[in-house]
C-alpha cells in the first residue's frame, strides 16, 4: 500500500506539481526572512556593541535587548498567530505577515550569533585600532569583523537551516493555493487527502533533507575557504 502510494503521487502530475509548487514557496520563504533576519540581526547586534563604547546608545540598545529577549523567549507558531491574526488582519496579507515573523525571529537570534562572533575577537584588536588613530566604525569594519566571520557564519548557517525547518509550520495560518503559504508541508497534506499520510510526508521530508544536505555542503565549502584564508 505505501510503494502503491509513492508510486501514485510520482506518476501524477497534478500532485508533483503540488510538491515543486510548495517547494519553491518555501525556498523563497526560507530566503526572503533570511534576508531580513541578517539585516535585523546585524543591526541589532552593532548597536548592542556601540552601547558598550557610546553611551548615547544605551537606550537603542535596550529596546534591542528586549526584542531579543522577547523573540527568543517565545514559541515561533506563538508569534505567528499573533502578527497574522492579531495585528495584520488584512485580507490576503497572510503570506507577508508569515514572512515578518520568520524574519523579525530569526533576527533575534542571528543578532547573538553576530555578536558573539564578534565579541570572540581579541578587545585587544580594537583598542588597537583606536590607538593608531583609526574611528570605532574603520576599526569594526577593516579589522574586527574579518576576524568574526569565520565563528559567525558557521552559526548564521544553523540558523538559516532551522528557519528553513520553522517555515513549516505556515500552513497553521492557511494553505490557498498561489500564495506563499501554500509550502511544502501543505502540499504534502493536499496530497493525502488522495494517498496516505505515511507516503506523502515521506516525499516532502525527503525534500526537506535534500536541500538542508546541499546547504549543509555549501557552508562547509565556506568554512574550508575561510581556513585556506587564514593558512595564506
Amino acid at each position: 500500500m505505501y510503494f502503491q502510494d509513492l508510486y501514485k503521487i510520482f506518476s501524477n502530475k497534478e500532485y508533483i506539481g503540488y510538491y515543486l509548487s510548495g517547494f519553491g514557496n518555501t525556498l523563497a520563504l526560507t530566503f526572503i526572512s533570511a534576508l531580513i533576519g541578517l539585516i535585523l540581526g546585524f543591526t541589532v547586534a552593532l548597536v548592542k556593541i556601540a552601547a558598550e563604547h557610546n553611551k548615547l546608545m544605551k537606550i537603542p540598545a535596550f529596546i534591542c535587548n528586549i526584542y531579543t529577549t522577547v523573540f527568543r523567549g517565545t514559541p515561533v507558531a506563538l508569534q505567528l498567530f499573533f502578527w497574522c491574526f492579531a495585528v495584520f488582519t488584512i485580507p490576503g496579507f497572510k503570506p507577508y505577515a508569515a514572512i515578518l515573523t520568520f524574519g523579525i525571529n530569526s533576527g533575534a537570534y542571528i543578532s547573538e550569533n553576530i555578536r558573539a562572533g564578534i565579541s570572540s575577537v581579541d578587545k585587544g584588536q580594537l583598542e588597537a585600532g583606536r590607538a593608531i588613530g583609526l574611528s570605532w566604525t574603520v576599526t569594526m569594519v577593516r579589522i574586527i569583523m574579518p576576524q568574526a566571520v569565520k565563528n559567525i557564519i558557521p552559526a548564521i548557517g544553523n540558523e538559516i537551516i532551522a528557519l528553513l525547518k520553522e517555515t513549516a509550520i505556515i500552513a497553521l495560518v492557511g494553505s490557498t493555493v498561489g500564495t506563499l503559504t501554500f509550502d511544502l508541508s501543505a502540499a504534502a497534506n493536499t496530497v493525502t487527502f488522495k494517498t496516505s499520510y505515511i507516503a506523502a510526508y515521506t516525499v516532502a521530508a525527503v525534500l526537506y533533507l535534500l536541500v538542508v544536505y546541499i546547504f549543509v555542503l555549501l557552508l562547509k565549502l565556506v568554512e574550508r575557504r575561510l581556513r585556506k584564508g587564514e593558512k595564506r
